[in-house]
């Protein structure tokens, strides 16, 4: 068995469609299971991991890169400085 990389966020395609008529999903929690969400219709679905790995097809989209958090000494003086 090997393990899948996912990150919430992540948008991925399973083997069979939805019955909405979607094939996109995204992911909306990890752990031991995933959670999931249709992009045509919002409807959520939980997988386990293990059913999660052998119904998924590809990724479609990896997920954004948060943006890395500013000091709040840098946030304190680009603010004194606007003034």
């Amino acid at each position: 068995m090997t393990f899948v990389p996912v990150h919430i966020g992540d948008v991925v395609r399973l083997r069979k469609q939805h019955a909405c008529g979607g094939w996109e999903w995204e992911v909306v929690r990890t752990g031991a299971d995933i959670g999931l969400v249709c992009r045509t219709c919002k409807r959520r679905l939980l997988l386990p991991r293990d059913q999660f790995r052998r119904s998924l097809k590809s990724l479609i989209q990896k997920a954004a890169a948060e943006s890395p958090e500013i000091p709040p000494a840098e946030i304190a003086a680009a603010t004194d400085s606007e003034v």
